[in-house]
């Protein structure tokens, strides 16, 4: 993919014939059992294991192989694995590569449910991780042991936003011989596509911005040439699926994803420099503000943003922030985004979500900015950061 065209590939990509069957968007094919008129189109179909061929329900169908090339298409990668929802798409990932004995690098603002899998489940399996703070660049050599299978990044990082830079880190590990995976929910192959930086696996929750509507879980994978084999099979072998209705939800969410973004990234930065000035705010999290750790690497690797950010409040107590949210009217409460719907979530601390990079600062707020009229946003905050200040 270009800088140029990437919004019309985004509109074509994934619309073969063979999957649109003369009409303008890819068909519900919806199956479990695929039938065979003969013995060797049987055992045909079951050696195309890497080929979008009829085989059985959970290999796919029509429907499924139109999303899986568009986003490897998005991604620039060599094929798409599917699986329920963001968080299988991350330990479906990982569990295709480690094995016990193994060590992963774990970058610590990962996304919770990340950091959870690998306390709960890979130490359980005896496999290791160790935390890394998110801007420790080159120094992540430091890190890597005769062990170290995977080094996995996130960047943003989840709630504190901060970026990294994935080339360097991306180089050392690939003089290591260690494969990298990278949470690029936030980058959405629109704004970040990992893999033109060497990332080997890009992940997304496409329960967010792909599918953009707040009404499917999805998670995907997209792997280069040398790892989508093995991640194609293991994924396959733990029983990784999706239904075509919600993979047709996905491709219908894709082609509006970059008009939608753009509107979500200009609300967002509006509603950001308007906080930015507030006199109970310390400063903003959002990427493409100098205020943001790793702001240079935002500029330098990404094409732009979107509705997903967070501010820092230069003091406050859990009464002040339940005050807060429960006087919004605009924002709703809820673990999610990327949907049309402005959200709001509040952290009094990072206490129990990093390890390695210490938190001494002021509560954190992350909004999603959604497709709502700005004017009408700015004057929730504005009435609840007046009750938040009544309660200091």
């Amino acid at each position: 993919m270009t800088k140029t065209n990437k919004n019309t590939q985004i509109v074509s990509a994934g619309r073969k014939k063979a999957y649109t069957q003369g009409v303008v968007n890819p068909v519900v094919q919806r199956a479990s059992t695929v039938v065979f008129d003969s013995v060797a189109d049987l055992k045909a179909a079951a050696k195309k294991r890497g080929d979008k061929t009829l085989f059985y329900g959970r290999r796919g169908t029509t429907t499924h192989f139109a999303l899986q090339e568009a986003i490897a298409e998005l991604e620039g990668g060599e094929g798409c694995a599917l699986y329920p929802s963001g968080a299988a798409a991350i330990s479906n990932a990982l569990l295709s590569f480690v094995k016990t004995g193994d060590h992963i690098l774990m970058v610590d603002t990962a996304y919770e449910p990340t950091r959870d899998f690998c306390d709960k489940i890979l130490a359980g399996l005896g496999i290791e991780t160790t935390y890394y703070p998110p801007g420790i660049g080159a120094g992540i050599n430091e890190l890597i042991k005769d062990n170290t299978r995977v080094l996995f990044l996130e960047s943003p990082g989840s709630i504190t936003m901060e970026v990294q830079d994935v080339p360097a880190m991306v180089a050392k590990a690939n003089e290591r011989g260690v494969m990298t995976m990278l949470d690029n929910t936030w980058g959405n192959g629109l704004h970040f596509r990992p893999l033109e930086h060497g990332v080997d696996i890009s992940i997304q929750a496409a329960t967010k911005y792909i599918v953009g509507h707040s009404d499917v879980m999805m998670g995907v994978a997209v792997a280069n040439k040398k790892y989508w084999p093995t991640l194609r099979e293991n994924s396959y072998l733990l029983g990784q699926c999706t239904s075509a209705d919600d993979a047709y939800l996905a491709l219908r969410g894709l082609r509006t994803m970059a008009v939608r973004l753009k509107q979500h990234e200009q609300a967002a930065i509006e509603v950001a420099k308007w906080l930015e000035t507030h006199p109970l705010v310390d400063h903003i999290r959002h990427p493409a503000f100098a205020t943001c750790p790793g702001h240079e690497f935002f500029k330098r690797d990404f094409d732009g943003s979107n509705g997903l950010f967070s501010f820092v409040m230069k003091q406050g107590n859990q009464q002040a922030i339940d005050a807060f949210l429960d006087s919004l009217h605009h924002f709703k409460m809820g673990f999610s985004w990327g949907g049309y719907e402005s959200l709001v979530t509040a952290n009094l601390s990072m206490k129990g979500l990093r390890s390695e990079t210490g938190w001494s600062q002021g509560p954190v707020i992350r909004l999603h900015i959604g497709l709502e009229d700005v004017a009408d946003l700015l004057a929730d905050l504005d009435q609840a950061l007046a009750v938040y200040e009544s309660h200091l």
